[in-house]
């Protein structure tokens, strides 16, 4: 077998963890996230991450250990996952990477901005102001300090305005700049056998309503309401996963439960249309396949003849 790596990558609820429970059983692998979200340990129902049983059956890498109180980057990932790539490879096994969070693919296979670590001072100081001022007024502060990075964000995108502004406060260097100065890719994506799952998009609304409502059962609105606890600032990144600020409204008393399931299935149908789009244009060479014949398209890539 000359192809070391498997890559799965897909919308959400398009069958991704089950194909990559498979390929790792078939191919002797380990399962490493791909997924911005199911890093954190405070979200496994929300986020759908693997069961305890689907870890039990395969070990998996990456998942759940971040604490929702932090602001993980695709930059930490990045260092996170080729400690992992490195582990796995070295014990002889086969990396299988899945998710749905194209800027992580995009980063492993083609390579990532150098930007430094921010100040824990600075990024409070941000979000302070971000809080009181609002988005337009830190926009037009990075118009002035990074504009080529300010005209590619629109005035209302809190997590885009407050990731840039920190980076030019921080370093005294626009984002612009260090997005010239890259880290290099950590594997070869023309080397590894790669797959994009999905489906028709009447199932896909299927999948989607029926996974949430599998989550509602499970005892998500448990797992919100710890986190809702816990008092974090609302602009972290755990906080704004899909569900999330719907379910903590209900708990709020503002909307009933079924409003706050029918936002958060909708907002989740349109990240799953986003997903499409932008694999779509960014991941051109990736083969789209239905989740019935996934695995054996990733068996003649990994098995060529």
């Amino acid at each position: 077998m000359t192809t070391k790596v498997v890559l799965i990558a897909g919308p959400t609820a398009s069958g991704k963890s089950a194909l990559a429970l498979e390929a790792a059983e078939q191919f002797g692998g380990v399962i490493i996230n791909v997924d911005s979200m199911q890093v954190y340990r405070d979200l496994r129902i929300i986020t759908a991450r693997p069961t305890v049983d689907d870890e039990k059956r395969r070990p998996h890498k990456l998942y759940g250990h971040v604490d929702a109180a932090e602001n993980y980057s695709v930059g930490r990932w990045c260092g996170d996952v080729e400690a992992a790539l490195g582990d796995i490879i070295a014990q002889g096994r086969v990396p299988v990477l899945v998710g749905g969070t194209g800027l992580y693919f995009k980063a492993l296979t083609t390579g990532l901005a150098a930007v430094p670590s921010i100040p824990e001072a600075i990024r409070a100081e941000v979000r302070r102001r971000l809080q009181e001022d609002g988005p337009p007024a830190l926009h037009a502060e990075l118009l002035r300090l990074d504009p080529a990075t300010a005209q590619r964000i629109t005035v209302n995108d809190r997590s885009r305005i407050s990731r840039a502004l920190e980076v030019v406060l921080a370093t005294g260097r626009p984002l612009s700049d260090w997005h010239r100065e890259g880290l290099p890719p950590l594997l070869n994506a023309g080397r590894a056998a790669k797959v994009f799952i999905t489906c028709e998009r009447k199932e896909l609304v299927r999948r989607i309503e029926k996974r949430f409502a599998t989550m509602i059962e499970a005892g998500a609105l448990a797992e919100v309401r710890t986190l809702a606890a816990r008092g974090l600032d609302p602009t972290l990144p755990a906080m704004k996963a899909h569900g999330v600020p719907w379910l903590m409204r209900h708990l709020a008393g503002e909307i009933s439960l079924e409003d706050a399931i029918a936002g958060a299935v909708m907002d989740t149908r349109r990240y799953a249309k986003r997903q499409l789009t932008w694999f779509r244009n960014q991941m051109k060479d990736w083969p789209w396949q239905t989740p019935e014949v996934a695995i054996s398209s990733l068996t003649r890539q990994f098995s060529p003849p």
